[in-house]
């Protein structure tokens, strides 16, 4: 049997830029990618079903023989996952009318019967939790860490803290796996659990509230006060202020400096003091740019940060204002606050933009991905090179910029 995450047609365009480089499922609510909720539930690999130019890296698995064809926004629990499971060949599961899952006799057919429909259906036990917004992402997060925490360790046993200097608040709600270093921090998980993934570090100083996510290689700097519903993703390094915001992989916030409410994709990297808007002074509602409207839309949200795409970059002391977009391969830099939305392939700052030429990227992302002895290649390549080819609509620099009503403040 096939398990077969598929990307949504009427959800993936909302979740750009992170949908531009990844499928639905790849994306990080809680501890665990969608993807991995779903493997660790179901007890076998899932594939994904995704666009045609991100298939090579995400890839579909067999194409023959029966599948679960499982929609890659939905985030499971027990429940649910017992429900999937439970369905017989030609059956299909619904949250209203939203398509959760299916069972497929034949895998190769997936793409007709999700257009088309299935004759016999039945609804969920109870509403699921689907990602249909980046700001989503945050929102749900807290939640997501409980429930991941739940599942990871269930029947386990936690490493022990064994630093003298550390202060522990909650030691029951805390989960440390293998290789894990603390010196001298403060953990306190009286509000939610802290998990701290295999051969992570908390450097001295650090005051973590859960719930918290520290996944497996990251850093949580020197001093740095982690306020809780956090997630640090694979390989990141975070310091500074950081309040229910989620560092997808591979990304660095090494300094001081405020990140409120926010999603920042994979090889992101916020420069020293670099601070980030999470609510406008009159307190209204935030919006940000929809690349599927192509304006900006009401979140509904008071708080509301930085969306940032992939393998963009920005310089030290950079402003961001509430409820900013940044798309893919960015690079920000200049006094003052740059606009509210930084289309993919930007070069510059408050005082004008120019393309980012894709060479000039090549390079940089090269040189990012071998610090952490890992290839920029042709797969790779091939993805910026279509996420180029898409946002060129974007990129028209002598019209005005498009401006929100989001006034800058951070508490």
């Amino acid at each position: 049997m096939t398990v077969l995450l598929f990307d949504d047609p009427a959800i993936r365009p909302n979740l750009l830029p992170f949908t531009f480089t990844r499928p639905v499922a790849a994306l990080r609510c809680g501890i665990l990618t969608l993807a991995e909720k779903w493997t660790h539930r179901l007890g076998q690999p899932a594939h994904f079903l995704t666009e045609p130019y991100l298939q090579a890296k995400f890839p579909a698995g067999p194409t023959e023989g029966p599948a679960l064809v499982i929609n890659g926004a939905v985030c499971p629990d027990d429940l649910l996952a017992r429900q999937v499971q439970a369905l017989q060949p030609g059956e299909a599961l619904l949250d209203g009318e939203l398509l959760v899952a299916a069972h497929l006799a034949d895998a190769g057919k997936v793409a007709e019967l999700i257009q088309d429909g299935f004759k016999q259906t039945k609804q969920v036990a109870e509403p699921v939790t689907v990602i249909r917004q980046p700001w989503q992402l945050f929102l749900f997060n807290g939640a997501e860490i409980r429930r991941d925490f739940a599942l990871l360790t269930a029947g386990r046993q936690s490493q022990p803290v064994n630093d003298a200097h550390t202060i522990v608040y909650a030691p029951e709600n805390i989960f440390i796996e293998e290789g894990v270093k603390i010196r001298a921090a403060i953990l306190n998980a009286e509000d939610g659990p802290i998990y701290l993934g295999r051969n992570s570090q908390v450097h001295e100083g650090a005051i973590i509230k859960g719930p918290l996510a520290l996944c497996e290689g990251a850093h949580i700097n020197a001093g740095a006060k982690m306020r809780g519903d956090n997630t640090v993703g694979p390989h990141c390094k975070v310091g500074g202020e950081v309040g229910n915001s989620i560092l997808l992989g591979y990304s660095n916030k090494g300094h001081d400096g405020y990140l409120g409410n926010s999603v920042i994709g994979e090889w992101c990297n916020l420069g020293a003091d670099t601070n980030t808007s999470n609510l406008k002074n009159n307190y209204a509602p935030v919006k940000i740019w929809s690349h599927t409207h192509n304006r900006f839309v009401n979140t509904g949200q008071q708080f509301c940060g930085l969306m940032m795409g992939d393998h963009s970059k920005c310089g030290i002391n950079t402003m961001f204002n509430t409820g900013t977009v940044v798309g893919v391969a960015a690079n920000i830099f200049g006094a003052g606050f740059p606009r509210n939305f930084i289309p993919s392939f930007s070069w510059g700052g408050p005082a004008g933009f120019e393309t980012f030429r894709l060479n000039k990227v090549a390079e940089v992302n090269e040189r990012v991905m071998a610090r952490r002895s890992l290839a920029y290649d042709e797969v790779e390549q091939g993805i910026m090179q279509k996420v180029y080819e898409l946002t060129a609509k974007d990129r028209v620099w002598e019209r005005s910029a498009p401006a929100a009503d989001n006034a800058n403040i951070e508490l």
